[in-house]
């Protein structure tokens, strides 16, 4: 009780330091708290790093935007495009970046070097990690800061993942962004490895359009969409086959995901288990400092309660918000049926992969533990856990 009163007590001197320094300058906390960071270096005293920190951890902010994008279909930024190709080899905003750690896997042949700038427990960093594990491909991992963003200096796209992918015989680097985007491109790609990279992302061009509002947005049409090329055999079965792995893949993104943050952040309790267990996976003491990791467990925890509940109300979710997470399990279980192993059959197609990796981002919360008392789920995802951890879609490949 009294390391806790000790910190609530820290809380609060930090906001009246951050109401002080909102009175001295003109900086508008709310809207701008990126371009802040994005700023000259901050003076070196512990005061002002405490107040960075604490901007940025528009975890809050952050976090409710990265963990919970709108219901209906994203709106990118005009000019940001979702693909883009780029020589990082005249980029020196990422050429100092170290690999947090490299992921192995069997799938060396294919000749692809990817680089995956990440949150550990973005239930859409999750999902690619699955696809790429269930493949066996190789990649490295890149963790962002989520205080200061920095690893990210190099990208007019902001939002994670990001996977830089260079085939092996090439020079070029390109830039996948938009968890869906990426794993329509190489779901692409391992359909026939003989296209090559570049030939599959001309396919994946994002369309410029005025939305109702009146803005210039960006976005790839098609992102749900595979290229099969010449190897399609088109047949009725197919071709419901891939509608329901389509319809399914934007549930998981339009539908599902919206379950998430509300309970494992339904109480402050759970809000700041939740925290501490993503500073475990997340490696966040080998990472960050002492100072910015304590600031993203307690504030942000504190934060994400509150957004927690705005997000209920926000997505209609219900009154007990374990019930509404209860209810799209069930409703993807009875989905995948009694006769069938997963959606895809034998083996998981990418609407299982999808709903998987975003599940696996709160494997480690309350919230999971409860879903797995309350509902049938548990059988589905420990036989698709298997099929990852032992990279099973690499046979898929060899074939």
């Amino acid at each position: 009780m009294a390391s806790r009163l000790r910190i609530f007590s820290t809380s609060q001197i930090v906001n009246i330091l951050i109401h002080k320094e909102r009175q001295k300058s003109s900086i508008i906390f709310q809207k701008r708290w990126c371009s802040v960071l994005d700023s000259a270096p901050p003076k070196k005293t512990f005061g002002r790093k405490l107040l960075l920190g604490l901007a940025a951890v528009g975890v809050g902010a952050g976090l409710y935007n990265y963990f919970n994008p709108p219901k209906q279909e994203p709106k990118y930024r005009s000019g940001v495009a979702l693909t883009e190709l780029t020589d990082f080899t005249r980029n020196d905003n990422i050429m100092d970046i170290k690999p947090s750690r490299e992921v192995s896997g069997p799938a060396t042949a294919l000749g692809l070097d990817l680089t995956l700038y990440q949150y550990q427990t973005c239930p859409f960093c999750c999902k690619v990690r699955a696809f790429l594990e269930f493949y066996g491909i190789p990649y490295k991992v890149i963790e962002v800061n989520p205080v200061m963003r920095q690893q990210l200096k190099f990208s007019k796209y902001k939002k994670v993942p990001i996977l830089i992918a260079q085939q092996k015989d090439s020079s070029k680097k390109h830039q996948l962004n938009d968890s869906s985007v990426i794993i329509s491109i190489l779901g692409s790609l391992f359909i026939d490895l003989s296209s090559g990279l570049e030939s599959i992302l001309k396919y994946y061009v994002p369309l410029s359009y005025t939305n109702d509002e009146g803005k210039a947005v960006e976005e790839v049409m098609n992102k749900y969409f595979l290229m099969f090329g010449d190897n399609y055999k088109h047949t009725n079965e197919n071709s419901d086959y891939l509608k329901k792995e389509r319809q399914w893949r934007r549930w998981a993104d339009n539908e599902f995901v919206h379950m998430l943050s509300p309970n494992i952040y339904r109480t402050y309790d759970e809000a700041l288990q939740a925290f501490n267990y993503f500073s475990e996976v997340g490696e966040w003491e080998k990472n960050f400092s002492t100072i910015e990791r304590l600031i993203v467990i307690y504030v942000g925890a504190t934060a994400m309660y509150f957004v927690g509940k705005r997000l209920k109300k926000k997505h209609a979710l219900k009154e007990d918000v374990r019930q509404s997470l209860y209810d799209a399990c069930k409703k993807w279980t009875k989905e995948v049926g009694s006769k069938r192993k997963f959606m895809g059959g034998e083996l998981p197609n990418l609407a299982d992969l999808a709903v998987y990796g975003m599940l696996s981002s709160i494997e480690g919360c309350l919230a999971f533990q409860d879903l797995l008392a309350n509902t049938n789920i548990g059988p589905w995802y420990y036989n698709v856990k298997e099929t990852v951890n032992n990279h099973y879609g690499f046979r898929k490949l060899k074939s």
